[in-house]
């Protein structure tokens, strides 16, 4: 085990983050898994915490398979991970009614937990992308890309745990990517964590009130 639960992962990934400190990074979090790591990051660097609503798009008979994701937005952008919908036979039909079902728990998540709440403003700052580990890379992907899009000044990706072959694929889409272990033979997220349960809609609720979205713009 290298962590003992997301906060813990959380406090010895904002210690390796400590650089960004002084430059009034913006901390978003792929809830709810990421929402606790990224808290403990956003309180170490004094920094604004807000979501990426990103889900990923499981194969119907091993939803835990990722065949691709989808971030929320105007026009959602939709990562496809094309070697697992053809090893699993997936149909095109397939596939968009399970994204639909995806954006439609993203429009939930939104109402639940942001509400009226404002949003952080990304375009030309430093933007700090924080979950609690990745595992195929295409719900990361898919956020990367998502928040590419609102012109940060520069985007960084800080996970506490990922196998490296992901890494690399996803080193040329990001300016900086911070990861506290990449495991040889990695087997699963949860597996480096001692306490990996799941995280609540109430949990992340509560997270969010602790941090406002617009903390450093406030004090600018």
């Amino acid at each position: 085990m290298l962590f003992q639960d997301r906060e813990d992962a959380g406090r010895q990934l904002a210690r390796a983050l400590k650089k960004y400190s002084g430059r009034h990074p913006v901390v978003l979090a792929l809830p709810r898994g990421g929402v606790p790591v990224a808290a403990e990051v956003a309180e170490e660097l004094d920094a604004p915490l807000d979501l990426v609503l990103v889900r990923k798009i499981g194969v119907p008979m091993q939803p835990e398979l990722a065949m691709g994701a989808v971030v929320d937005g105007e026009q959602p952008i939709i990562v496809r991970n094309q070697d697992v919908i053809e090893l699993g036979g997936v149909s095109e039909g397939t596939f968009d009614a399970v994204c639909k079902e995806e954006l439609d728990e993203i429009e939930r998540r939104r109402a639940c937990y942001l509400g009226d709440r404002a949003r952080s403003d990304v375009k030309g700052q430093v933007a700090i992308i924080v979950d609690d580990g990745i595992a195929t890379g295409a719900t990361t992907l898919a956020a990367i890309r998502a928040i590419r899009k609102r012109e940060p000044k520069e985007l960084i990706l800080a996970v506490p745990v990922a196998p490296l072959d992901t890494l690399q694929r996803l080193r040329a889409e990001v300016d900086a990517i911070v990861c506290l272990d990449t495991p040889q033979d990695f087997v699963a997220i949860g597996y480096y964590y001692r306490d990996f349960r799941q995280v609540s809609d109430n949990e992340v609720i509560a997270i969010l009130k602790r941090f406002p979205a617009k903390k450093m713009a406030a004090q600018r």
